[in-house]
């Protein structure tokens, strides 16, 4: 081990660094763990070293900060990357909300403590063709609640094919058991029929539950009861059955893009489901939210539960998801709904858009336009493809891997893909207004 002596002190450190965009105590915090590294090493570096490898420990922890970047992924919902944006109007609705005092929980009509999204209630309900509705803080937690309030401690009967993983590694079996309720499963992972759910009924079930296969598809020797069927077989047993939509269509998607029809809940509620939930930040196109409608007197019991409040969302959420409800119901969606605009965007808008970013750089050696397929994300629609453009990058001596890197050091950072021993960005993920910092980036390669 090298002389420790030789070790520079925090202070001295502190006081070379410059510009940085950490808070004190978090960077004061990141030196001292990086020098305890090195004390820890069979030789000490010099001063110029250690005061490298501070900041090269000091940037990694900037860039995991939460920030906006640039999606050239392709990938319309993408998880990783915030899932649906969200367009003027809804971030408008943020503003106001955040910035201001507001009527969250105070009644106008009366001047009295009021109930939390009133409005937003009776609005979804109208939006998703449901009695009554509400909403909580994501998808996952609107079953978990179902379950809490209706099958506690009874079985749950559900298809084997329907026993999904969702982000994350979280499993719906896991989902269910942590509710309380008992899983029952029933039929076999490619083939279930109505008979193996009415065999499967006895004195301690629950409910019978229905998962959307919404993130990867099954064919060849498959089938399933359709809800319908469902639905008469929960009504002949006096029994709730509920539907998880899981990825949140509100409108035919089919009209948007060249792609198969994704269930709404106003279709599946009026096959006979009792109640359904469903995503608001994907293919809705909104905030992380879990939407429950259905029934008036079951989503009344779901929200009388006490783990409702420990679900329930706050302003902003609320805020950005009453905007968005609002631009369904008037019409107005596939103008304010950026995932829906974005779905729709032609190819020859693309292919313009490509042309004009090729043509504003000083030097495009390696580049080129090429054909790209985007894909709707969010665990929703796997089989969807959307024919895109792409910007391709093969610079010579820089590998596909390293251009990446560089992308993701800007700010802020590009985010694209390696296909083919190639760089690609897909245009159709990047905003119009993005283009000028595409050209920028890509210039900046050179």
């Amino acid at each position: 081990m090298g002389d420790l002596r030789s070790i520079p002190g925090v202070d001295r450190l502190l006081g070379d660094l410059q510009d940085t965009l950490l808070p004190p105590p978090v960077l004061t915090g990141v030196v001292r763990r990086c020098l305890e590294t090195i004390r820890e090493e069979e030789e000490v570096p010099d001063y110029e070293e250690i005061l490298a490898r501070v900041k090269a420990a000091i940037s990694r922890v900037s860039r995991t900060r939460l920030q906006a970047v640039l999606n050239g992924t392709g990938i319309i919902i993408h998880t990783n990357l915030g899932r649906a944006p969200l367009g003027p109007a809804q971030r408008a609705s943020l503003d106001t909300i955040s910035s201001q005092y507001n009527n969250l929980e105070f009644d106008l009509n009366t001047g009295k403590r009021g109930g939390r999204a009133a409005y937003l209630e009776e609005a979804l309900a109208e939006a998703t063709g449901g009695e009554a509705a509400t909403v909580v803080n994501n998808c996952a937690a609107a079953l978990v609640l179902i379950l809490k309030t209706f099958a506690l401690g009874k079985e749950v009967i559900i298809s084997r094919g329907e026993l999904v993983q969702i982000g994350g590694g979280f499993r719906i079996p896991d989902i269910m058991e942590s509710s309380g309720a008992r899983l029952k499963e029933v039929g076999a992972t490619n083939r279930t029929s109505i008979k193996d759910y009415a065999q499967a009924i006895g004195p301690d079930t629950g409910l019978l539950l229905k998962v959307h296969q919404s993130n990867f598809d099954m064919t060849g020797f498959v089938s399933a009861p359709t809800t319908n069927e469902l639905a008469k077989l929960a009504e002949e047993h006096q029994l709730l059955f509920v539907e998880d939509l899981g990825s949140g269509a509100l409108v035919p998607l089919e009209k948007r893009a060249s792609i198969a029809h994704e269930p709404t809940p106003q279709e599946i509620l009026k096959q006979g489901c009792h109640l359904v939930c469903m995503s608001g930040d994907k293919l809705m196109g909104g905030p992380q939210a879990g939407i429950l409608s259905g029934r008036r007197n079951l989503v009344s019991a779901i929200k009388a539960n006490p783990f409702f409040r420990a679900l329930r969302c706050d302003k902003l959420i609320l805020a950005a998801l009453q905007n968005t409800v609002d631009a369904y119901l008037s019409g107005e969606a596939d103008r304010h709904i950026p995932a829906l605009a974005l779905m729709a965007l032609p190819l020859e808008t693309l292919q313009e858009r490509g042309t004009r970013i090729l043509e504003g750089l000083d030097q495009a050696k390696g580049l080129s336009l090429g054909e790209g397929v985007s894909k709707i994300g969010g665990g929703a629609m796997p089989s969807a493809e959307i024919p895109s453009l792409t910007i391709e990058i093969r610079i010579p001596n820089l590998k596909p891997k390293d251009v990446g890197y560089q992308l993701r050091l800007n700010t802020p950072p590009l985010i694209g893909y390696v296909d083919n021993d190639c760089f690609k960005i897909d245009l159709r993920t990047i905003f119009p207004e993005q283009d000028a910092i595409v050209v920028q980036q890509l210039q900046g390669l050179y």
